[in-house]
């Protein structure tokens, strides 16, 4: 399915006049563009409304939404006591996020601070190293030396052996796992691979799957990840942190000025 953008959602509803009235309920109407914005808020999960059938099925949802708000008002629900006290702790919530998001609102990042960041990290934004490894899995330590034995041997290829004697799924091809970094197998498998020279085969290593052979194909190690290539996720990275300061900041000016008591 393609990945619908606001603007695939803006072109679509342009099909239709974007004030066009779908449904008038207690005199009030319900346009196109209403069902459009009620979609986009919605984010990735709105893509499969977008369609002449879910959006049919949003604007009945719109048009249930404004019955019970206007049996609501008919009956003078907000006058009613819960409601207040619903309402009061909703501006509450709305005034402090509004509140925090005026904080940060003046926090900008600059390219030099970017650049800075990625040249002060840079060992910590390298690829990790990984490995490409084979593996043949048995159930017993003396099924896995005997299959060694004859690899030794010459008598079969690692790969012949693997779809002829190994219970994983991996043996279809010729037991490759292809590539994968530290910690994504389990301890044994993984403290086996990562100590071996590329060509080799180990012999049998036991996990709480059973046995295995393993063959290291290729090793990769960790190499620099160029600025270019992660420029926008550091500037969200130093956007985060800059913002995370500014706030942290106010509450430490906003402590001075309402003291807190802790119990």
């Amino acid at each position: 399915m393609a990945i619908l953008t606001p603007d695939d959602f803006a072109n679509q509803a342009n099909q239709q006049p974007a004030g066009q009235v779908l449904a008038n309920v207690g005199g009030k109407p319900i346009t196109d563009a209403d069902v459009t914005r009620f979609i986009q808020a919605m984010g990735r999960n709105g893509q499969a409304y977008n369609n002449p059938k879910g959006r049919a099925a949003v604007l009945e949802q719109l048009i249930a939404q404004r019955l019970f708000l206007l049996d609501a008002q008919r009956n003078l629900y907000e006058r009613e006591p819960a409601f207040k006290e619903q309402l009061a702790q909703i501006k509450e919530q709305l005034l402090m996020e509004y509140a925090v998001s005026k904080c940060v609102e003046s926090v900008r990042v600059k390219e030099d601070e970017v650049k800075a960041y990625y040249e002060a990290h840079k060992e910590d934004l390298n690829s990790e190293e990984t490995v490409n490894a084979s593996h043949i899995l048995v159930d017993s330590e003396e099924q896995a030396n005997e299959i060694l034995a004859s690899l030794k041997a010459g008598e079969i290829t690692f790969e012949d052996a693997a779809k002829q004697y190994s219970s994983c799924p991996s043996k279809e091809q010729g037991g490759n796992l292809g590539d994968f970094g530290k910690g994504q197998m389990v301890p044994e498998f993984d403290e086996a691979v990562f100590s071996m020279e590329v060509g080799e085969v180990s012999g049998p290593v036991k996990t709480q799957f059973g046995w295995h052979l393993i063959r290291l194909n290729a090793k990769n190690e960790a190499t620099e990840i160029p600025y270019s290539d992660i420029r926008e996720q550091l500037y969200q990275q130093v956007t985060q942190e800059k913002q995370q300061a500014a706030y942290q900041s106010k509450i430490n000016q906003l402590k001075i000025l309402y003291p807190v008591d802790k119990f």
